[in-house]
C-alpha cells in the first residue's frame, strides 16, 4: 500500500469558513494594516498552527494511541486488490487526506473497506462515496 507522506508535500488544501465578531475582525485587519501579517489569511494560519504547536504532545500520543496516520494516504485500485486478494478489510484512519483512486469501483471499495475515519478531508468520487457511507464514520 501506499506510504504516508506529508500533506505539504503534495500542496492539498481544504477551504475553511469561520465566523468571527467584528471587533474580532477589525483587530485583524489593523494587524493587517500595521504589518504585522499579509493578510487575514497570514494571522489566521498562524494563529492555528501557534494552537498545533501547543499541543503538539497530546496530539502525538492520540495518533500513536488509535493507531492513526497522519499525512496524505492514497488507496490504488491495486491496494484494494490486493487486501480483497488477502481476505482483508481495511480500516481506514487518517488525520490529513485519504484519496481512493478514481480507478477504484464503488463495489471493490464496498468488498473491501470496512470503515472509513478521517480528520481532514477524504477524497473519493461520488460512487465510492455512496457506496460507502455507512461506513464513513
Amino acid at each position: 500500500m501506499a506510504h504516508p507522506q506529508e500533506i505539504s508535500k503534495v500542496g492539498a488544501t481544504e477551504k475553511l469558513t469561520i465566523n468571527l465578531g467584528v471587533v474580532d475582525l477589525g483587530q485583524i485587519d489593523l494587524l493587517v494594516q500595521e504589518g504585522f501579517y499579509s493578510n487575514r489569511t497570514d494571522l489566521i494560519r498562524t494563529a492555528i498552527r501557534t494552537q498545533l504547536s501547543v499541543h503538539a504532545d497530546e496530539v502525538k500520543k492520540t495518533v500513536a494511541r488509535r493507531t492513526l496516520t497522519v499525512g496524505l494516504r492514497d488507496f490504488s485500485c491495486a491496494d484494494l486488490e490486493r487486501a480483497q486478494a488477502a481476505g482483508e478489510m481495511l480500516h481506514i484512519q487518517v488525520v490529513g487526506l485519504a484519496r481512493i483512486a478514481d480507478d477504484v469501483s464503488p463495489e471493490l471499495a464496498r468488498a473491501t473497506i470496512q470503515s472509513v475515519v478521517v480528520l481532514g478531508a477524504f477524497h473519493a468520487n461520488a460512487a465510492v462515496r455512496a457506496a460507502l457511507a455507512d461506513r464513513i464514520l
